[in-house]
């Protein structure tokens, strides 16, 4: 059984009084994971760091290994994760997102979480032909490059690359870019997105996207591309990073 004692010099983000872990029938990496896992949430909030491993070992009074073992279960559990040269912090509550056609504003606003956007780019450019062919474009003609990271709650969440069509928003790039792009579209220029089409994958994020969205290199992201139209003509055309490790999806199925 587990004991409790109250220390005097804590390494920081530590308990004020330290679970002790002892010999018995649960292993001691299963009980330390326990005690860490108590602490997830309470003692250390959504992206705080953890105590080192090494000062984890002394707190609880167990070998490196041990600490080791249970902060692996943890990471694998998705409940704590690794920045390179920084050290172990604990993962926040993901978002889940139904499939539906809304903006990231509007998505986020539903959750009652606070969505900003950060414009990294917004100029006229030669979209790439699948773009193109996408949009309808002629060789040739010209598509405005919108490249966004959008946070909630201040955390970024996804990085977004969108193309959209300068046949119905000739102006667009000109405009206040950090809130909602459907909304824009709809006051200034009377577009009224109603239909998409959006596939879906997992990869691993590259060195550019992991830098954008401040998560470890090589971590998993959700990508989402996304054809949108209005009234039968394409607007959009756009693809989006999400955090693998803050996002997730939901969706209701029926037998057909």
């Amino acid at each position: 059984m587990s004991t409790w004692k109250v220390t005097a010099d804590m390494p920081r983000n530590s308990l004020a009084t330290t679970a002790t872990v002892t010999s018995g029938p649960v292993p001691k990496h299963a009980q330390l994971r326990a005690i860490l896992l108590a602490d997830i949430g309470t003692t250390w909030p959504a992206h705080a760091a953890i105590p080192s491993e090494r000062e984890l070992a002394v707190l609880h009074g167990v070998s490196r290994a041990t600490v080791r073992e249970a902060v692996r279960q943890l990471m694998e559990e998705q409940k704590l994760y690794t920045v390179h040269g920084k050290g172990t912090f604990v993962a926040g509550e993901r978002v889940q997102s139904q499939l539906h056609l809304a903006s990231f504003t509007e998505d986020m606003r539903r959750r009652g979480m606070v969505a900003t956007t950060l414009v990294l780019e917004a100029a006229l450019a030669a979209p790439p032909l699948e773009a193109r062919a996408a949009l309808g474009l002629n060789e040739g003609e010209r598509g405005w490059s919108i490249k966004r990271l959008r946070l909630a709650n201040g955390t970024p969440m996804a990085l977004e690359t969108g193309w959209y069509s300068p046949r119905v928003a000739d102006d667009l790039g000109q405009h206040d870019l950090t809130g909602s792009l459907y909304s824009l579209l709809d006051d200034r220029y009377g577009v009224r997105i109603d239909a998409a089409e959006q596939t879906v994958w997992a990869e691993i994020a590259s060195d550019d996207i992991s830098a954008s969205l401040r998560i470890s290199p090589h971590s998993p992201v959700l990508v989402f591309r996304r054809t949108s139209r209005a009234d039968g003509q394409p607007i959009e055309y756009v693809t989006s990073w999400y955090r693998g490790d803050r996002y997730q999806v939901h969706m209701d199925l029926a037998a057909s």
